[in-house]
């Protein structure tokens, strides 16, 4: 008996469909992960904005030990040593100040508002006021936003 031998060499390659089924996986993947990083990086930058905050907290807690109030003689507020975050210099993503109308020889509130990537974050503006209160303007809940 006599096999039926073939000219043609054994091929050793990927087929279209098989290299089509590997990039709709791949694309897939990305659609779950992508999303998933970017919310990861925006909790990253909100702690930057919550970060911040406490240490104008601290820094205005020593003023007040200083001084006996939150305000100068004038009833001006202090000047705070930075005024966003990342106080690093990095691109920055949240502007914060003292809350105007809340700045007394007694009691102030800090505000964080977001800016530039983080303009549409579900928390919004981020304070804290002396008492320790924390809270946000808008979206999620104070503890989703302050996750310490």
């Amino acid at each position: 008996m006599k096999l039926y031998r073939s000219n043609r060499q054994a091929s050793f390659g990927f087929t279209l469909i098989e290299l089509m089924i590997v990039v709709a996986i791949i694309g897939i993947i990305a659609a779950v992960a992508y999303p998933s990083y970017q919310e990861y990086v925006r909790n990253a930058k909100r702690a930057d904005a919550e970060t911040a905050l406490m240490e104008l907290a601290h820094f205005m807690e020593r003023y007040y030990t200083a001084n006996g109030r939150y305000v100068d003689g004038d009833g001006d507020e202090p000047d705070l040593p930075f005024s966003q975050a990342p106080r690093d210099g990095g691109t920055k993503t949240y502007d914060i100040a003292l809350v105007e109308a809340s700045t007394s020889a007694t009691a102030y509130v800090l505000q964080a508002v977001p800016t530039g990537s983080m303009a549409n974050d579900k928390c919004g503006t981020l304070t804290l006021a002396n008492t320790g209160a924390k809270g946000q303007k808008t979206g999620m809940t104070l503890a989703e936003c302050w996750k310490r």
